[in-house]
């Protein structure tokens, strides 16, 4: 009886020595995963999950391995609250995976926090100058970053409450502007024929694509030591030099036609955009 004992207690601590060595991995395809501020909000979202031991993300293939050590339908509502259209493309099993997580990554994080909310600052300024609906709603879209690198800060140190509190609040906040910059978009369509500055459009965001373009090799470098160049294939996937870039080509096109209704257009797509933000941003807070 003594040996049989033995026996199944054997069985049972080589068991668990197996199960702790292997480590499961599952890859997902992130269709709308395109922005750096995007990767945190899948990060924390994750990272809260007791399962998940360990993500790595690709911005340029769009996408995101879970190294978890089970339940994998708990993961997956967790990412497809985010919206981000996530698909999962294969599961495996490893038994070799470096769970350290870079120690810089908390100084690159008020790197580009700072960056981002400095031109919102910059950009709400001289959109409201130069009358320009685009510069404003573009500034909206550098607050939201900033709002997601600040809560990625939060992770770190801090309950999981008091983060979900501060996303409620940032995510209803963000939505409040957005909703008076379309109000004032409809008002200036309706009413007012005035020309924002072209030139000021240009320069400000001009400003703020080198910021994005800056903001963007922070974060490349962080991952990647061994790669310090920025891969230009990941600077046209994110979201923000688009809009830099539209908000710019809206310059050109509010003087060639002698016309605001331009500026008033792309407005009111950052807007949503901004909007389509803030919603993600109060996923965190459920």
């Amino acid at each position: 009886m003594k040996l049989h004992l033995t026996f199944v207690e054997l069985i049972f601590f080589v068991s668990l020595y197996f199960v702790d060595c292997y480590m499961n991995k599952s890859d997902f395809h992130i269709s709308k995963m395109d922005c750096p501020s995007e990767e945190q909000l899948i990060r924390m979202k994750l990272m809260e999950l007791i399962d998940v031991k360990k993500l790595e993300i690709d911005l340029n293939k769009r996408q995101l391995t879970v190294y978890h050590s089970d339940n994998i339908e708990l993961i997956q509502d967790a990412i497809k609250e985010l919206d981000l259209g996530e698909k999962l493309i294969s599961e495996s099993q490893v038994d070799d995976v470096d769970l350290t997580i870079e120690k810089n990554q908390k100084t690159v994080l008020w790197a580009v926090l700072i960056i981002n909310f400095s031109f919102f600052i910059v950009e709400s300024l001289m959109g409201f100058f130069s009358s320009s609906m685009g510069l404003v709603a573009d500034s909206l879209d550098m607050l939201a970053d900033s709002i997601v690198y600040g809560l990625s800060l939060l992770v770190v140190g801090s309950t999981v409450v008091k983060k979900k509190k501060i996303a409620w609040l940032a995510g209803y906040f963000q939505i409040t502007l957005a909703v008076f910059g379309f109000i004032e978009v409809l008002r200036r369509f309706i009413f007012s024929e005035e020309l924002p500055n072209f030139k000021t459009m240009i320069y400000v965001s001009i400003l703020a694509l080198l910021a994005n373009a800056i903001c963007l090799f922070l974060l490349n470098r962080s991952k990647q030591k061994e790669e310090a160049h920025m891969k230009a294939s990941m600077i046209f996937t994110s979201n923000d030099v688009i809009i830099n870039l539209g908000v710019i080509l809206t310059g050109f096109m509010v003087h060639w036609l002698n016309s605001n209704k331009p500026d008033l257009v792309i407005g009111f797509i950052v807007f949503i955009m901004v909007l389509i933000g803030a919603r993600r941003i109060l996923k965190l807070s459920k």
